[in-house]
């Protein structure tokens, strides 16, 4: 016979309680169990001692004739620190789903547009408008009027030297 230490539900509706129990895995979930080896109460907090309840030494005894423990009663027994539990790996649990992978498409697309938007208008308050660039032009600057006092010198200099 297939032995499972597993749970068994109690408790009134929306308040659960559950027995930790060694049964026949072809036996009913609240059905008939050979022994009940503890209890968990979801409902307490889950640093208190009170929420899982366990008896280790029948635990091992029922583990080493060959009892397959549920998901759940595992972590409870790495917990207890009675049975090692391996670490169970899904990548694909993570990965988005196709809406949440078209809406993130979406918004990168609206950010790229929006940052060259920024850009282009970075760019225009950047460049001067026509007027600017003409009132630019007409003024001369230090360093042209410099450069023009020094051409006045030197065409000086060559008329005095002819």
């Amino acid at each position: 016979m297939a032995v499972a230490i597993r749970l068994s539900r109690g408790g009134a509706k929306k308040r659960p309680y559950y027995r930790i129990v060694v049964a026949d895995s072809r036996a009913a979930r609240d059905g008939k169990y050979l022994e009940q080896i503890g209890t968990y109460n979801p409902m307490l907090p889950k640093d208190s001692g009170e929420r899982v309840k366990l008896d280790e030494d029948r635990a091992r005894h029922w583990l080493s004739v060959g009892a397959t423990p549920s998901d759940r009663v595992a972590r409870f027994l790495d917990a207890a620190g009675v049975r090692e539990r391996a670490a169970r790996n899904n990548p694909k649990k993570g990965e988005p789903g196709e809406a949440a992978k078209e809406r993130a498409e979406e918004k990168a697309t609206k950010a790229a547009e929006a940052e060259e938007a920024r850009k282009a208008a970075e760019e225009e308050a950047n460049t001067p408008t026509p007027a600017e660039e003409a009132a630019v032009e007409d003024s001369p600057s230090a360093e042209e009027g410099a450069a023009s006092e020094d051409s006045d010198t030197a065409t000086e200099a060559e008329e005095k030297a002819e």
